[in-house]
């Protein structure tokens, strides 16, 4: 009887800690660390929600840049911090990019941290010089099979989230184009123009002008769902390839061991800070849809995430370092 008493007091004991918890976190400033630049695409995102999040808890949330070997400085800091909720990264698809790749000592955001929630994606759309003869997924399937590697595709940079999109479109259609890489989307945007490479995938909120001006041709969104910039655009999924799929998400992830109710209290937190009126006008400026994810729902999309650029990888039969 004395050990069930006692058991039981355990149990209320540790109870009664996990609520006292979550009703005093946070008490002191929340870090998010950046793996990029500031002024990045990703740096912007982790600042907007910082904002909103600073509201909801009602303590600051300071935004920390530490770029280096495409985030991977910025993730392995996280990694190894204390696990108590004041310390968050900002998980992208480079992550789960280049630990597809098998990049020595690369983190796998779904076992190496704790996702906590996703809060937007990116969506690309496929856009292809005016003066090439195409106007559908099918027709450019049609013409770099007709002469393989005469056409060629501009990305952001070898490895990067527009390169990895073109790579899962050759994957799935057998089609083999000539990669052209730059050192980001605006140092490619000029050849684009002028017809000297044939294509590319671009985040859709860079170029939805330059389509609207007659300047480039929108094939298909890459995202799951129709763009809100342009919903008359089919997705190439719509376009004879379901499942199709490539977007330049983030999300927000802790280290490991951190208390559950912690997470819990994190979690909501992120969701209602993402989902807030403002903050999707604010997002929809920066090309960003909110994607609501939750911890179960965002750390099985990052696993489905690294299974799926893992395949192209191989598929492929890239290298990347």
């Amino acid at each position: 009887m004395r050990i069930k008493t006692l058991l039981a007091g355990m149990l209320v004991l540790g109870l009664t800690t996990a609520v006292a918890r979550a009703q005093t976190f946070p008490d002191r400033p929340i870090r998010i660390i950046v793996g990029f630049r500031a002024a990045s695409a990703a740096d912007i995102a982790a600042r907007l929600v910082g904002q909103k999040l600073s509201e909801i808890l009602k303590v600051g949330v300071v935004v920390e840049n530490k770029p280096g070997a495409s985030s991977e400085v910025g993730a392995r800091f996280v990694a190894t911090s204390p696990p108590d909720g004041y310390t968050l990264y900002l998980g992208t698809v480079a992550n789960s990019i280049n630990y597809a790749a098998k990049i020595d000592g690369f983190t796998d955001l779904a076992t190496g941290l704790a996702p906590i929630a996703e809060i937007g994606e990116v969506p690309n759309m496929l856009v292809v010089t005016p003066s090439l003869d195409a106007k559908t997924v099918d027709d450019v399937i049609r013409l770099a099979k007709a002469k393989p590697n005469g056409l060629s595709y501009a990305s952001a940079g070898a490895g990067t989230a527009l390169h990895m999109a073109a790579e899962l479109f050759s994957s799935r259609t057998g089609v083999q184009m000539q990669h052209i890489p730059y050192q980001g989307s605006a140092a490619a945007m000029p050849d684009l123009l002028e017809g000297r490479t044939s294509l590319m995938f671009v985040p859709a909120s860079t170029v939805v002008d330059l389509v609207k001006a007659g300047k480039l041709r929108a094939i298909a969104a890459t995202s799951a769902k129709r763009l809100a910039l342009m919903p008359e655009l089919p997705t190439v999924a719509e376009q004879g390839l379901p499942g199709f799929e490539s977007s330049v998400w983030s999300g927000l992830l802790a280290p490991n061991g951190l208390p559950a109710d912690v997470a819990k209290k994190l979690e909501t937190s992120i969701l209602a800070a993402a989902a807030a009126p403002d903050m999707k006008d604010k997002f929809a400026v920066q090309g960003i849809e909110v994607i609501a994810r939750g911890q179960k729902e965002f750390s099985a999309y990052i696993k489905a995430e690294n299974e799926k650029w893992a395949k192209v990888i191989k598929d492929r039969g890239l290298k990347l370092e």
